[in-house]
């Protein structure tokens, strides 16, 4: 009792009292359990998302059912087939002897790719080519999203099983990049069941605008081209086939393309989307030097060598979008950037060529929703 008196103090208040003691009492539990109290709370901010992600891939996959059975017809239940497609991956080739690596990796890509056309060929035999493809990335979004729901799942895990904070950390400092990348993928899931055009197609568009009422010839696979005409210049404009979700291979298709013509272009100037800065405008456009083409590198090493081996220069025009942007139906802003970007081109090609030279423009990107 004269603790307590002591405490409060002459006129001293019972409540003030208590209010100290808990202070302390929470500063000398947070000085002990603190860390175990903030991995808790991550763990459950964890969870939460968590089961967002799952919600995102289920409705992904099921998405994915339903379009192959409504435009596919197949005469079997194609879930299981699908489920397993969600399931497949790309083992890397070795890297510890770089030499050559490029051209291993082309293969393997070129392997998966026939293979997921073929897989998507089997699950859906009513479907037309351009609607194949379309399906084509509608399943690879779908796997993406799978694929980034059972990453997160192994760290949140192992991070839980092992109480190793420095996980589960690590792991909660980059699930908002996570989520947004998840949201992305969730947003072209429509745009991809529908082939309508998507932010990663303002390359083909303006390679369209160029070839509006011009003849389209087939140069390699998935690769298109035609002939155009500007202030003189000859121009061979070069993207991939159209409607059907497609990127084709511009590096294969560029060397085949001055292989036919038998001589040097002046220049060659790419167009490509490009994910933007924070703070920057969607559809603002750039220009620079070097291959503007994204993608795991392999194309853009050909793009490269072709330009390094018959000593051509090189230019780059970008439209700016977010990644979410991309891969979502096309928005306003980056249709006004391709006219934009159009007038950039046109002011390169006069700047840095003269009259009867040959140019080549090549339009990079997914080429869903836009014909020849």
């Amino acid at each position: 009792m004269p603790l307590l008196q002591q405490l409060m103090g002459e006129g001293g208040n019972i409540w003030t009292v208590i209010f100290q003691v808990a202070f302390f009492a929470f500063i000398i539990a947070y000085f002990f359990y603190g860390q175990r109290i903030q991995l808790a709370i991550w763990n459950r901010d964890i969870e939460r998302n968590l089961r967002r992600l799952k919600f995102l891939r289920d409705k992904a996959r099921e998405k994915a059912v339903k379009v192959v059975k409504e435009i596919g017809k197949p005469e079997e239940d194609p879930t299981q087939r699908i489920d397993q497609f969600l399931e497949t991956f790309l083992i890397q080739p070795v890297d510890m002897d770089p030499a050559g690596i490029v051209w291993k990796l082309d293969h393997l890509l070129d392997v998966r790719d026939l293979s997921m056309k073929d897989t998507v060929r089997r699950i859906a035999p009513k479907a037309d080519e351009a609607s194949l493809n379309n399906l084509e990335n509608l399943l690879e979004a779908a796997l993406d999203l799978n694929q980034i729901y059972r990453v997160v799942r192994h760290y949140y895990l192992m991070g839980r099983r092992t109480n190793a904070y420095i996980i589960t950390a690590q792991l909660h400092m980059i699930l908002p990049l996570i989520m947004d990348m998840a949201y992305a993928y969730d947003g072209a899931l429509g745009a991809f069941a529908e082939g309508q055009p998507i932010g990663d197609g303002a390359g083909p568009l303006l390679a369209c605008k160029l070839l509006a009422g011009r003849e389209v010839k087939k140069i390699e696979k998935d690769m298109v081209y035609g002939e155009a005409e500007l202030d003189g210049r000859r121009i061979l404009v070069l993207k991939a086939e159209g409607p059907g979700g497609n990127v084709g291979k511009p590096g294969e298709a560029l060397e085949a393309l001055i292989n036919t013509y038998g001589y040097r272009p002046s220049i060659i100037v790419m167009v490509d989307a490009a994910l933007k800065f924070e703070g920057e405008e969607t559809g603002d456009v750039s220009d620079g030097v070097g291959a503007a083409i994204g993608g795991i590198g392999t194309e853009r090493f050909r793009i490269e060598e072709v330009a390094h081996k018959h000593k051509i220069p090189l230019y780059a025009v970008i439209i700016k979008e977010s990644l979410k942007e991309a891969i979502a139906p096309m928005r306003k802003e980056i249709y006004e950037g391709v006219n934009r970007a159009l007038e950039r081109v046109k002011r390169i090609i006069r700047e840095k060529t003269k009259e009867n030279d040959l140019v080549v423009i090549a339009g990079i990107g997914n080429t869903i929703g836009i014909a020849q």
